[in-house]
């Protein structure tokens, strides 16, 4: 099976609503991909994204972030609006990040860079270790993968 759209989820799994990108892959993985669907558990390692993505057309990210809106909130941006890179003296793998890998990943990959970066970030409520996901953001996880999941039948029923 040829690999169109890898979905990475990002974020500490022990840290709250940190939490939310691995667990909408989780959800993914348990109401099944379709055919050319894969998912990857980032978790907080930001350079394995950027090998992850080599050769694949699409690539979603999901994460959570801290923008001041309302728990639960859901972002759609672009890969390319969001691309940094960290200043390279003193970078270490702890503070190299999803942004960071992309455009590690662009630098790198060159023409086996994907055409078409998505990034999800849902607006989180709570970050320490060992909060449960928020009810706001728990809710969002499950819309958002239920839009991905429409979204992907869609297309499948088109070809």
């Amino acid at each position: 099976m040829t690999v169109q759209t890898l979905v990475i989820g990002c974020g500490n799994i022990l840290r709250g609503d940190d939490a939310v990108g691995p667990i909408v892959v989780r959800r993914l993985w348990e109401q099944g991909l379709p055919e050319g669907v894969r998912c990857a558990d980032g978790g907080t390692g930001g350079m394995d994204v950027a090998f992850q993505m080599r050769g694949v057309p699409q690539v979603i990210i999901v994460d959570a972030c801290q923008s001041g809106e309302p728990p639960g909130t859901l972002f759609e941006l672009n890969g390319s609006d969001v691309e940094s890179l960290p200043p390279c003296e003193g970078i270490n793998l702890h503070a190299f990040r999803w942004d960071h890998a992309l455009a590690f990943g662009r630098w790198l990959l060159k023409e086996d860079y994907p055409q078409n970066v998505t990034v999800y970030l849902i607006e989180g409520q709570s970050f320490e270790i060992g909060d449960p996901l928020s009810p706001d953001v728990d809710a969002a996880a499950d819309q958002l993968v239920h839009y991905l999941l429409s979204r992907w039948n869609a297309l499948s029923s088109v070809h």
